[in-house]
C-alpha cells in the first residue's frame, strides 16, 4: 500500500545550444494519489506527462517542488516503483520466465522464493504454458503481460506505466485495459498510468489527473466513483467523456521557443 504526493512540481531543462532559452515542461503541479488508487495522467503529447512519471520513478529530479512516497521524499530509482514501457523493455535473449525472475535475482532473493512469486506471476498475467518462450516468440500483448508481471514481481509500492498499450492493436488494447483493472483490484497496488486517450482514462481510472499543455500544470483532478466494468453507453460515462473533452479541446498548442 502506498501514497504518492506530488507537491508544487516545476521542471525546467536547460537551454541545448546557445541562444536558445530554458524549457518549462512542469510548473506547479500537485496533486495526490492516495493508496491502491489507479490514476490516470490524461493530456495532449508534450504537456509533460512523461517528466513527471519519470520523476516520480526516479529518472529525473524536480527543479522545485517534492514528490514523496508515504511522505518520504522520492530521490533516485529503487525497487519501491516499477515502470513499464510503451515497447516493453524485456530482454531478448531471455525467456518469459527469466524476464519476470530478474528484478528478484538482482535483488538476491533465493531460488526457491523466485520460482514461487514467477509462477505467482505467470498466473496473475495468464501466460501459463508460455514459461520458456523468448520475447519474440509472443504476441505485442503478450508481451506486454510480461512486462506487467516483470514489474510486480518484485512487489512494489507503485506501478508506473508509460502508455503501455499504445503499440497495441485496438483488440489487445481494449483486453489488456481489461486485464489491468482486474489486475489492479486483485493486486491493490497504487498505480499511475499517462495517456493521451479519455476512453482508457475513463476505464481505468479511481482518478484522473488533467494536464494543461506545455508548462503542465493540473487543470483538473476528478475522483471516479463509477462502478465497474464500466459501460460506455452509460449515462454518466458520457457525461463524463464530454467533461473532459471539454478540458482537453481549451488547450491551445504552445508558443514557439526561440
Amino acid at each position: 500500500m502506498a501514497r504518492v504526493t506530488v507537491d508544487q512540481v516545476d521542471k525546467i531543462y536547460p537551454p541545448q545550444q546557445r541562444g536558445q532559452l530554458p524549457v518549462q515542461a512542469l510548473q506547479g503541479v500537485s496533486f495526490t494519489v492516495e493508496e491502491a488508487e489507479f490514476c490516470c495522467l490524461l493530456g495532449h503529447s508534450g504537456c509533460g506527462k512523461t517528466t513527471l512519471l519519470n520523476i516520480i520513478a526516479g529518472f529525473e529530479q524536480v527543479s522545485a517542488g517534492s514528490v514523496q512516497l508515504n511522505g518520504q521524499p522520492v530521490g533516485k530509482p529503487s525497487w519501491q516503483r516499477t515502470v513499464v514501457f510503451q515497447d516493453y523493455a524485456l530482454f531478448p535473449w531471455l525467456t518469459v520466465a527469466r524476464n519476470i525472475a530478474f528484478g528478484l535475482e538482482n535483488k538476491g532473493v533465493d531460488a526457491a522464493q523466485i520460482a514461487r512469486t514467477v509462477a505467482q506471476q505467470v498466473e496473475l498475467v495468464g501466460l501459463q504454458g508460455f514459461e520458456s518462450r523468448l520475447p519474440h516468440e509472443l504476441s505485442g500483448g503478450m508481451r506486454q503481460r510480461v512486462a506487467i508481471a516483470r514489474a510486480l514481481a518484485v512487489d512494489p509500492q507503485v506501478a508506473l506505466f508509460d502508455e503501455p498499450f499504445a503499440a497495441l492493436d485496438s483488440q489487445n488494447r481494449a483486453l489488456l485495459q481489461d486485464e489491468l483493472v482486474r489486475i489492479s483490484r486483485q493486486t491493490r497496488k497504487t498505480m499511475v498510468l499517462i495517456t493521451h486517450s479519455i476512453e482508457e482514462a475513463i476505464k481505468l481510472s479511481d482518478r484522473i489527473i488533467v494536464m494543461t499543455r506545455r508548462p503542465g500544470t493540473v487543470k483538473a483532478n476528478l475522483q471516479i466513483d463509477l462502478p465497474r466494468p464500466r459501460d460506455e453507453e452509460d449515462l454518466a460515462v458520457i457525461a463524463l467523456k464530454k467533461q473532459l473533452r471539454a478540458l482537453i479541446a481549451n488547450e491551445r498548442e504552445p508558443e514557439p521557443t526561440a
